[in-house]
């Protein structure tokens, strides 16, 4: 019974109206947490000591940690779109990982900008394609764009969307790659010291502030996405009735 319930209330959201209806509950409280967890995680960011060989660089954490982490599970939100475009055809998975695409691209820009300025006090240097996280990050960022071209190049909505989840899922090789590069490869960038299967390895000082960020980051992820979505959904619907008139239009004129 609990099951068939919730595949009808999974099926109620496939319909758009009902899909913007609770989107349209949900946004305004998502906000405000999301404001309320910022506000609490920049206080603990500003006022925690600073690392003793890293000084007050070690703030940078705050934000390039959740940017990264965003940047990859953006992407991962659009291959389960993808997924849901191809194999179940939901009608909201295209909209989903449209919407999504420039949300992961500012992530995955704001994670490289803050890398490097990280870097470049700790390493000497802004970048280095010698090494394998920084590189295989600029990569998920050229990605990123080259699905938000295609969108806007493809006409046809229907067609734009099953290129790009194939496209997607393709290009999904490169998430792996990103996580364990540092692993597989000797690379300048340290180490994962939070998700780890022994337990984090960073001062519980440093973790608290952090785990609050990305947790304020991730919910700003999903009100942007739901948002976007909404707007995504208005934005067809609208260019629906434009090519509705038009076509009551030319038949008029023939007539």
């Amino acid at each position: 019974m609990t099951e068939s319930l919730a595949i009808t209330k999974l099926s109620d959201l496939a319909n758009p109206t009902r899909f913007m209806a609770l989107v349209g509950r949900l946004v305004p409280w998502l906000a405000a947490v999301t404001a309320l967890l910022f506000a609490i995680g920049l206080y603990l960011s500003f006022t925690t000591e600073g690392d003793y060989q890293q000084g007050d660089t070690v703030r940078i954490m705050y934000v390039h940690v959740p940017a990264a982490w965003l940047a990859m599970m953006c992407y991962t939100v659009m291959a389960l779109s993808a997924v849901g475009t191809l194999v179940w055809r939901h009608p909201l998975a295209d909209v989903s990982h449209k919407a999504a695409a420039p949300l992961g691209a500012a992530f995955t820009l704001l994670a490289l900008i803050t890398g490097s300025l990280w870097g470049k006090p700790m390493w000497g240097t802004w970048w280095t394609w010698g090494d394998a996280r920084l590189t295989s990050v600029f990569v998920l960022f050229l990605m990123y764009l080259g699905l938000i071209a295609l969108n806007r190049a493809i006409d046809d909505p229907s067609r734009a969307a099953r290129v790009s989840a194939v496209l997607i899922l393709v290009g999904f090789v490169n998430i792996p790659i990103i996580k364990f590069s540092v692993e597989w490869w000797n690379t300048l960038h340290q180490k994962s010291s939070v998700l780890r299967l022994d337990g984090p390895t960073i001062d519980p000082e440093f973790l608290r502030p952090l785990l609050v960020m990305a947790l304020a980051f991730t919910l700003l992820f999903f009100t942007l996405h739901l948002a976007a979505m909404r707007n995504e959904i208005l934005r067809r619907r609208v260019a629906a009735q434009r090519r509705m008139a038009a076509r009551m239009a030319s038949r008029q004129d023939a007539a």
